[in-house]
């Protein structure tokens, strides 16, 4: 083995599940330290020096939040069509062939219901390896259904966070699914039902722009990226500087814009605290 493959890889430049547990070191992207990737695995990818959360997938997700054996998914045949017939440097359809081969998955939510430490909830999450968790026709059906079977079932509603926005490739259709998500959020509320609402890293454009933003509670990682547009694009637009790390969690939390911020290694914990509160009989 090349030792300096070895310790060169990098949290952005090696994700966890492509790195062969236990064989190799892992350098922290915000710290630098050199590490076990089992002893960062161990830690929920969360870097037991200085605390960055790395990116994970959904299985990792579904392994820290749901009681084991507990989670079901629901409409997981659900997949994209192609709308307006998109092509840039590639058709959409190839683009989500390519995403589904990538993944495993026809869109980029994950839905489905689970016990958290006991508690029933619904669960949403998003999957920025497909397509950069972009938001779809599909996602935004899936989050609907998610927050009528919460109706139905008197159960509070979780939603993950994880995306770069509306998808282009389906233009007005995308950008349709920011309200027709919101509406969902607001008969929700009607039932006096929790929506809470997980950014992670990154969470960005129509995703920040509607329900990410909606929830009753609204909680996000250490260090996470939230916000509508990019902080070049802003400061070309306005035509002058903005602070430094303005669009992560700490900033946010700060002039609030969200609730709280929660280690990886405690949010499950704290969902089930909050959903055991806001429970209905």
């Amino acid at each position: 083995m090349n030792l300096l493959n070895i310790f060169t890889k990098t949290f952005e430049t090696k994700q966890p599940e492509k790195a062969e547990a236990g064989s190799h070191w892992i350098k922290c992207k915000s710290c630098h330290s050199l590490m076990y990737y089992k002893e960062v695995e161990h830690q929920n990818y969360v870097c037991p020096k200085c605390g960055f959360h790395i990116r994970i997938g959904v299985d990792k997700r579904l392994k820290l939040l749901a009681d084991e054996g507990t989670f079901v998914e629901y409409d997981a045949t659900l997949e994209p069509v192609d709308p307006i017939k998109f092509v840039d440097k590639k058709p959409y359809k190839k683009r989500v062939e390519e995403a589904y081969a990538k993944t495993g998955r026809k869109s980029s939510v994950v839905s489905g219901e689970c016990k958290m430490n006991g508690v029933d909830v619904q669960l949403v999450i998003f999957d920025f390896a497909f397509m950069g968790g972009s938001l779809g026709s599909v996602e935004g059906e899936k989050i609907v259904r998610a927050a009528e079977r919460a109706i139905e079932k008197k159960q509070g509603l979780v939603i993950l966070s994880a995306s770069g926005g509306a998808r282009m490739q389906e233009s007005t259709f995308s950008l349709l699914q920011m309200s027709k998500t919101s509406a969902a959020l607001a008969k929700l509320a009607n039932h006096n039902l929790p929506f809470i609402s997980v950014l992670t890293d990154p969470t960005m454009g129509g995703v920040s722009a509607s329900f990410a933003n909606l929830g009753d509670i609204i909680i996000a990682e250490p260090g996470a990226l939230v916000g509508f547009a990019g902080q070049r694009v802003i400061e070309q637009t306005i035509g002058s500087e903005l602070p430094e790390g303005f669009q992560r969690a700490e900033f946010l939390l700060e002039h609030g814009s969200i609730d709280m911020i929660v280690n990886r290694n405690n949010l499950k914990q704290t969902l089930s605290d909050l959903l055991a509160f806001f429970k209905k009989d």
